[in-house]
């Protein structure tokens, strides 16, 4: 991965460039403490990330992490979840798909091997304990 920094104000990070073939598990592409938070996942058929949910933020006013996935390489399947924790929606994502979540819970499988996915959320990141709750599934 490269960082890019300011000629002005070197300790100021602008950009981040990361290839494909540099992504081994997760990398993470952006320090905790910025706004958008950049994953690349480079997963094995069979992976999960348990079903959570994003919450609100304590002390900030309306800041809840929302997250998009989208499918460079491989399959995903997502589960949407409600507010009330109930199962909305299971699809497969493909290749060029991308799912959002502004609000309510998801839950990712992985169904192929060598399956890459670009992940973004709003930050900063503070933690997982601060950040989700899981959902009873």
């Amino acid at each position: 991965m490269e960082h890019i920094y300011s000629k002005i104000n070197s300790d100021t990070l602008l950009h981040a460039i990361i290839r494909s073939a540099e992504v081994e598990d997760v990398k993470f592409l952006s320090p905790p403490t910025e706004f958008l938070q950049v994953a690349a996942l480079r997963m094995r058929k069979g992976r999960t990330f348990l079903p959570h949910k994003h919450i609100w933020k304590s002390g900030e006013e309306r800041v809840i992490a929302q997250e998009s996935w989208i499918v460079f390489k491989g399959l995903a399947r997502v589960t949407l979840y409600d507010l009330n924790d109930d199962v909305l929606l299971v699809s497969t994502l493909r290749p060029g798909d991308c799912s959002v979540t502004f609000q309510g819970g998801h839950s990712y499988e992985i169904l192929e091997d060598d399956t890459l996915v670009y992940e973004h959320k709003t930050g900063p990141y503070y933690g997982p304990e601060q950040d989700k709750e899981l959902i009873d599934g």
